[in-house]
């Protein structure tokens, strides 16, 4: 079987092109924020992920549409890949610690879109990257992913924070996606 996706979207802001596959190969990823390729290549390296992202964006307006826009694709991208999730471990939860910061993720591939996000405001900066982006990014990510998840991070330093989040997020979403037998992960038969 082979799990992968390739979306493209387009709009006045922004166009991007996302190739995902949960079962490993090249991770190459150029949104034009480069705080932002760090976060996203540490999460797809962190969940096994094979993935090629290149996006183009109003970035002389800000990065939001670029950010928020990349969430979209990769949450359609992951959805796609998966299929109807037929032998897929279904949950994963991962603690990622980093420095003085700690980064918590759980994830449920359960179809339900729902993010609870609890993340204290660090300090510093994050290149040219404004922090209070990440939500977007994950709100984004998992509406279109079809994806419950739970995060939260504590620290100190907003680089440590945010990069503790996005790996804890990409290790719980390595267990969730891993296939495990051929059968879905639900007492209802269906995801």
């Amino acid at each position: 079987m082979s799990r992968k996706a390739q979306i493209t979207r387009k709009t006045r802001e922004t166009e991007i092109t996302a190739g995902l596959s949960p079962d490993g190969g090249d991770i190459r990823i150029h949104t034009g924020v480069g705080f932002f390729d760090h976060m996203l290549y540490a999460m797809a390296f962190h969940a096994g992920w094979g993935l090629t992202l290149e996006a183009k964006g109003d970035l002389e307006v800000d990065g939001h549409h670029t950010v928020e826009d990349a969430g979209i694709v990769l949450g359609q991208a992951l959805r796609e890949a998966v299929g109807d999730k037929a032998g897929v471990e279904r949950f994963g939860s991962a603690y990622v610690p980093m420095d003085e910061a700690l980064g918590f993720a759980a994830a449920d591939l359960s179809g339900r879109a729902y993010l609870s996000y609890d993340c204290a405001s660090g300090e510093g900066g994050a290149g040219d990257y404004d922090p209070a982006l990440t939500r977007e990014f994950f709100r984004a990510f998992v509406v279109n992913a079809g994806l419950t998840l739970h995060v939260k991070v504590t620290g100190g330093n907003t680089h440590h924070m945010t990069e503790a989040l996005f790996k804890a997020a990409g290790r719980a979403l390595r267990a969730a996606c891993r296939l495990t037998g051929t059968a879905v992960a639900s007492a209802k038969g269906v995801l």
